[in-house]
Parts: C-alpha cells; sequence; structure tokens
C-alpha cells in the first residue's frame, strides 16, 4: 500500500490518501462470500458490499458530475436516499467492485486533467474547487473504510486498515 508522501506536494498527498482509504475498503470485501457480504449488519441495513457501492457512486457524482464528466447511471435517488447503499438481489461482489474500480478511473482523470483551484458545480447548486471535493472524498472515504472495518470485524473477527501482508 502507498504511503502518502511526507514531502509531497498537496495535489499528489490528496490522491495517495484517498487511495489508501479505498484499497482498505477493498481489501475489507476480499474473501467475504455473497451472502456475507451483503448482509445487513445494523439496524439501518449498512452492508460492507452496500458501503462499497455508495462509495462508487458518490465518487462518480462528485468528481464527474461536479466537473461536468460523464458517468454510467447511478443508483442515486431524491425519493430514495438509501438507493445507494442498498445491494440488490442481481448484484455481486464482482460487479460492485468493478463499478467501483470504473469509478476510481473516472475520478482519477478528473483529478489528473485538473487543478486544484479549478472549480465545478455541486448536485446541490454550490460552485466547489477540486481541492475541496479531494479533501471531502478524503474524508468520505475514511469514514466509510471504518465503518466497512467494523462490519468485517462483526462478520469474521478481522481487523486492520490495510493488509499487511507482503506484496
Amino acid at each position: 500500500m502507498e504511503q502518502v508522501p511526507f514531502t509531497g506536494g498537496e495535489k499528489e498527498s490528496l490522491r495517495v490518501a484517498l487511495d489508501r482509504h479505498r484499497d482498505a475498503v477493498l481489501w475489507k470485501l476480499r474473501g467475504l462470500d455473497e451472502e456475507s457480504a451483503r448482509r445487513p449488519m445494523t439496524p439501518s441495513g449498512t452492508s460492507v458490499l452496500g458501503l462499497t457501492k455508495h462509495l462508487a457512486a458518490v465518487e462518480y457524482s462528485w468528481f464527474c458530475e461536479t466537473f461536468g464528466r460523464e458517468t454510467e447511471p447511478l443508483p442515486l435517488d431524491d425519493d430514495d436516499p438509501d438507493a445507494d447503499l442498498r445491494v440488490e438481489p442481481d448484484e455481486t461482489i464482482a460487479g460492485i467492485v468493478a463499478f467501483y474500480g470504473r469509478a476510481r478511473a473516472a475520478s482519477d482523470r478528473v483529478i489528473e486533467e485538473l487543478d486544484l483551484e479549478d472549480t465545478g458545480t455541486a448536485w446541490h447548486g454550490a460552485t466547489v474547487s477540486l481541492r475541496w471535493v479531494l479533501i471531502h472524498l478524503v474524508e468520505e472515504t475514511a469514514r466509510h473504510a471504518g465503518h466497512v472495518d467494523i462490519l468485517r470485524e462483526l462478520i469474521d473477527g478481522a481487523v486492520g486498515d490495510h493488509d499487511r501482508a507482503p506484496a
């Protein structure tokens, strides 16, 4: 797992911080079967796979829609605020991981192409900079990586924030 550079530039440091949390979420999915990954672990129905789906949707939304880039259809619904957290019966670990991979790749292209000061329009109408979106997504992804860590521990006792096995 890449380390945030101690003396790196701001954009590079934010991107690496985001990648560390993205990778932690995916690592927590590894080794789970379909039933365990989608199992609701809280009264609100939160699951490891549902949080991964949510993170994919918010990456596409914040990085791509905010800055005028195309996305694939997103599971976002103003009338159903939990739509992006719910795993539908036909969705699989492989499918949601692939969705997250496509969202990450599209987001990374936006990060690469824009300067931190470049602005876009958020879903709620506010003008936001790429810097703000990067900070927000580091926060969002870290928050949910923590949730995923707790859910995984409840499922099978696995703990930790990243794979410590040698690469």
